[in-house]
């Protein structure tokens, strides 16, 4: 059978939580770094929403294969934890899995949306990026809390809800790192610290050549 393949972009924080389930569940994938500015064929095919990640997941016999597209980063962190899960991301309680998913949702939508204008503050001037940075501030501060008495999001060891929060806190913190790094958020900076110096991010971030199509 063919292996996955994932459609990527190094520095994209969806597609940075992709690749921790799929190394984290040791998936053999072929990885597919793209440029956004030129976006391979072969990936609009498959998903002309044209943004990343994307998996193929290749199934059936190799002489008739047919696959399935998974064009959202979390569902590819599911789909990978579902084939393997050896220290826990899901072992979640009954009482914490809605706290874990709502956790999440709050990060996609609201975060996200603060995060973006607070990154990109001169295509949104109606506000300062001071004003955008105290909206994310809302979402830093639940976390800050739950941190400050463990040393996970959900106790003493990463669960899906650190490794798909994790790399849009990081996003946030370089916007502005020296303000961070002296912020009250000490729990979250050690937080993500300790994310940043793990065997498993450094392993999805080395950099490679961008993929191309052989004519």
């Amino acid at each position: 059978m063919s292996k996955p393949i994932l459609y990527s972009f190094r520095r994209c924080p969806y597609a940075i939580r992709a690749r921790l389930a799929l190394a984290y569940a040791a998936i053999d994938y072929e990885l597919r770094e793209i440029s956004l500015k030129n976006k391979p064929q072969a990936m609009l095919d498959i998903s002309p929403k044209g943004t990343t990640p994307v998996l193929q997941i290749w199934d059936g016999f190799p002489s008739h294969q047919s696959c399935t597209v998974l064009e959202e980063s979390l569902d590819i962190m599911y789909w990978a934890l579902q084939q393997n899960d050896p220290a826990g991301w899901l072992n979640l309680s009954k009482d914490d899995l809605p706290i874990a998913q709502q956790l999440i949702v709050t990060n996609d939508d609201q975060f996200k949306k603060a995060l973006d204008r607070y990154k990109y503050a001169n295509r949104f001037p109606e506000r300062s990026p001071l004003d955008y940075r105290q909206d994310a501030e809302n979402f830093l501060q639940i976390l800050e809390l739950r941190l400050a008495a463990m040393d996970f999001l959900f106790g003493d060891h990463p669960t899906i809800a650190d490794m798909a929060i994790f790399p849009f806190i990081r996003q946030f913190a370089y916007v502005d790192f020296d303000w961070f790094q002296t912020s009250a958020y000490v729990h979250l900076q050690k937080w993500l610290a300790g994310h940043e110096a793990s065997n498993l991010f450094e392993c999805v971030m080395i950099k490679v050549p961008l993929w191309q199509a052989v004519s």
